[in-house]
């Protein structure tokens, strides 16, 4: 039998949707982190975040000039944690890392009570910018222009600048191999998504609470723009939110010195993580990801399960790419919801922190329902992965701590990588592609990610100015992935061509 010390069990949970009438006096970050825990520590009712012995912080973008935020927030709330620490970077699999951490430190006795938190406040930003400058400064995606303010590089240069014009190379892709057409990959997106505004529809902590058909997500429309061919407005990450979660971890023997009642209790099962590499034209394939199918797949083996014995499961959605990776390698039918938050569209897309919204949901959910809960978490442009089981009850395969890295074992699963050829002219053949459109839904550029005829990868441009070439990517009535054709250089440019 395990010791109750060494069991990780979640307390308490918390999340906070901020929007004032004008924007401009919303919360900033440590606000909504502090507001969030505070709700967490209620729900695990009361005298907690003064004895903390842990304190981990998702790092946000929205307010970078406030830098690191641990002893901020530590005074905010009135704690004084012996570890204190805000993650690296902002990447979407942080929370569970965070949680998987925690879980760690409490099955090897070093701590017993810790927090995990994170808070994006981009629209209050973004009307502050605005009122600074008195213009519109506030851009659909802060990433994209973030990226934009660098100096190009070859991806750059090609339109590859952030998370939204990347994705479509995988969704692309993968529509190709799963044998789909145009329209059977998008009536998979649709299915998806609605399902995803109905769970938002129905949970107090989503940010958009409005269950659409699955036609009205899809159709292009002035409310519904077109973004990086095939994805729409509604069917990409909102980040214009400002939203926190938090959530309290703790031993098993504390919840029951603390007279908590073991309804309310969820235990963390272990995890696996594994990344692919960060520069997204040094990946094997775009079809899958075996840094995701690994983490998946070693989650439900370290604790003892299938995809079948979970009820639950919240599957990273900031692009329809990666729910559709994650559901095929886990076994997860189309027909059950992938979401128990509301997925990153509707229930709200803070940047790093979405996950603590999940673990907030599926606490939650798990309480009422009970059973056993999957959470997937991606970050970067499909670049980390890490996975964790929570359950109603003990997991028996769960001991901690454990080590969750799997890296390796996913990098022995990689094919070999392409070699890069930045400068081809010649026959190839489209391993991926997307054509870009600007604010008004018009197409501006696009770009195939190509393959030579020695198997090197290289990028180059759509005359979307073409008729012809435009319906040949964008109409349906062919799939181009997998066609072959010639890379032609004129006036210094790169571009596809059937011929």
């Amino acid at each position: 039998m395990q010791d109750p010390e060494r069991i990780s069990v979640i307390i308490g949970v918390g999340q906070i949707n901020d929007r004032p009438e004008d924007p401009e006096l919303g919360l900033d970050p440590p606000g909504l982190m502090a507001a969030a825990l505070r709700l967490a520590e209620q729900d695990a009712g009361g005298d907690v975040l003064a004895r903390l012995d842990s304190l981990a912080i998702v790092d946000q973008i929205s307010f970078r000039e406030l830098g690191n935020l641990c002893d901020t927030l530590a005074r905010a709330i009135g704690a004084n944690p012996r570890i204190n620490y805000q993650s690296e970077a902002p990447h979407g699999d942080t929370p569970i890392r965070l949680l998987n951490e925690a879980a760690n430190r409490i099955g090897s006795g070093e701590v017993t009570l810790a927090a995990v938190v994170g808070g994006e406040a981009l629209r209050t930003a973004a009307a502050r910018a605005a009122a600074r400058t008195r213009t519109d400064s506030a851009s659909h995606n802060a990433l994209r222009a973030a990226a934009r303010r660098r100096e190009p590089g070859y991806l750059q240069l090609h339109g590859l600048s952030a998370p939204v014009d990347v994705y479509p190379i995988y969704e692309n892709a993968g529509r190709a191999a799963y044998g789909q057409t145009l329209a059977e990959g998008q009536a998979e997106t649709g299915a998806i998504w609605a399902q995803f505004s109905e769970v938002a529809a129905s949970n107090e902590g989503a940010w958009i609470r409005k269950a659409m058909p699955a036609e009205e997500i899809l159709t292009p429309g002035p409310k519904n723009r077109p973004l990086a061919f095939p994805y729409t407005k509604l069917t990409v990450a909102n980040s214009s939110v400002n939203q926190g979660a938090g959530f309290i971890v703790t031993s098993l023997a504390e919840a029951r010195r603390r007279g908590m009642a073991e309804e309310r209790l969820i235990y963390v099962g272990m995890g696996a993580a594994a990344k692919e590499d960060p520069n997204i034209l040094r990946r094997d394939r775009y079809d899958r990801s075996v840094s995701m199918d690994t983490a998946i797949r070693r989650t439900l083996e370290l604790n003892g399960m299938t995809g079948a014995d979970l009820d639950l499961v919240e599957l990273y959605s900031c692009f329809p790419c990666v729910p559709k990776m994650a559901r095929r390698t886990l076994g997860w039918p189309l027909e059950r919801p992938a979401s128990v938050f509301g997925g990153l569209t509707f229930g709200g897309g803070p940047i790093a922190n979405y996950m603590s919204h999940a673990v907030v949901s599926m606490v939650q959910r798990l309480r009422e329902e009970r059973g056993n809960g999957f959470l997937f978490a991606n970050g970067g442009y499909a670049t980390d992965n890490h996975c964790i089981v929570i359950a109603s009850r003990p997991i028996a395969a769960a001991s901690f701590p454990q080590n969750f890295d799997y890296q390796a074992e996913a990098d022995a699963a990689c094919e070999p990588v392409p070699i890069l050829n930045k400068d081809y002219v010649g026959p190839a053949a489209i391993e991926s592609y997307t054509v870009f459109h600007d604010r008004e839904g018009q197409p501006v550029s696009g770009v195939v990610v190509a393959r030579t005829a020695s198997g090197e990868r290289t990028l180059c441009q759509i005359d979307v100015q073409d008729p012809e070439m435009l319906a040949f990517f964008v109409s349906g009535q062919i799939e181009p992935v997998g066609k072959r054709g010639h890379i032609l250089l004129e006036d210094g440019a790169r571009s596809w061509t059937n011929a």
